[in-house]
């Protein structure tokens, strides 16, 4: 089914418009779709308190709801004007050749809210590619996009022939480090897999990991909020050691953690690996029904002989899969293949888990329209360039 909430038999060539969804309304929406990340629901405009924010739908003649977006928006320095964000979004009918019927009344919507620009994320994956041809791909200056896919989505690829077409820029062009969220991710397929199955798709080397972890006495735990500073700690000297930079704030994590909970309990989970009394790792886990995705990890520089993160990860799948989600997302990995690039180890490690690596569409971007809103589109990329 597409991801519009289809009803009757609504025409393809109707015009759609947008309205003012309640949380409620919007949250009920979203739920339904198999594909929407969690960055569409409305609880994700409480993380991000420095936006301000509306969730909207769009409706048919009829008054079926055929698609629903949440919309941040963040004030252009010394000027009265917005930049419009809908991160991973909007949940809506990308299969539509009619795509214009639902962009047209989105850009007179933001518009009319003081938006020079917008960037959307669309939810089509683009190409696919299984761990055993990457890895056997890997060499100095090789990326993953040298080798072969095994699939190309059409529908992903066909989306983005008819936004540029539209005039839409993809952010980066082919890069992947221009992005607000991952172009790459890393994906385990869950559905129609039991334990037994998950487990014959680890390598070797996370096979014995995870039972030395478990020989060492490592235990796996929920934590809660009180937890939260000791993993903001692990993360700091995980950012020193990998030599990454993710620039959160113990605050984010703790608003993160109250506002995901507050919507929906057990939205995010704080899982911990314990040995000797002593957290070693801990790992973000967020979950709306049929997804799963592991959004952040942080672990200790000593005691890892136990393999606390193998061990953590192996329990986050299976609990994904005992819950029923189809797909378990490791989140973002850079593009790289070369073994002596820093980033190609996160994507060595998780390669482990017989996983596929993903390209999404990317996030795009455009101007509202207007003359002024051009001129300002052009000086904020501008901004962003020398930021």
């Amino acid at each position: 089914m597409s991801a519009l909430l289809a009803t009757g038999d609504r025409s393809r060539d109707q015009e759609l418009r947008v309205c003012a969804l309640t949380a409620a309304e919007h949250r009920a929406h979203v739920a339904t779709h198999a594909d929407a990340s969690f960055l569409q629901y409305p609880s994700w405009a409480g993380v991000k308190d420095q936006w301000s924010s509306e969730t909207v739908g769009w409706l048919g003649d009829h008054g079926e709801l055929a698609g629903s977006a949440l919309i941040l928006y963040r004030q252009f320095p010394g000027t009265r004007k917005y930049f419009a964000y809908l991160p991973e979004g909007p949940v809506a009918d990308w299969a539509d050749p009619g795509i214009d019927r639902w962009l047209r009344p989105l850009m007179t919507h933001l518009r009319g809210a003081g938006a020079f620009a917008v960037r959307i994320g669309p939810s089509p994956a683009y190409r696919r590619w299984d761990t055993a041809r990457l890895k056997a791909a890997t060499g100095p200056r090789r990326t993953v996009g040298d080798v072969l896919a095994r699939e190309v989505d059409p529908l992903g690829a066909a989306v983005a022939d008819r936004l540029r077409a539209r005039g839409w820029r993809r952010c980066g062009g082919d890069g992947d480090d221009a992005d607000a969220q991952p172009r790459y991710v890393f994906q385990v397929p869950l559905a129609g897999r039991t334990p037994d199955d998950l487990w014959a798709g680890l390598n070797q080397e996370w096979r014995r990991n995870v039972r030395r972890a478990g020989k060492a006495g490592v235990r796996i735990v929920t934590g809660s909020a009180a937890e939260l500073p000791e993993f903001h700690r692990l993360l700091r000297i995980t950012e020193e050691r990998d030599g990454f930079r993710l620039g959160r704030s113990l605050a984010y994590y703790q608003r993160q953690y109250a506002v995901l909970n507050a919507e929906q309990p057990g939205r995010m989970k704080l899982c911990l690996a314990v040995h000797g009394g002593e957290i070693l790792a801990a790992h973000t886990m967020i979950s709306t029904g049929r997804r799963v995705w592991y959004q952040t990890g942080a672990s200790a520089d000593h005691r890892r002989e136990v393999r606390p993160s193998n061990a953590l990860q192996w329990q986050m799948l299976l609990d994904a899969q005992a819950q029923g989600a189809q797909v378990y997302d490791m989140r973002g990995v850079s593009s790289t293949l070369d073994p002596d690039d820093r980033p190609f180890g996160l994507l060595r490690w998780k390669f482990g888990t017989g996983g596929q690596v993903v390209e999404t569409l990317g996030e795009w971007e455009t101007s509202v329209g207007g003359a002024a809103n051009k001129t300002l589109y052009r000086a904020f990329q501008a901004y962003m360039a020398h930021r």
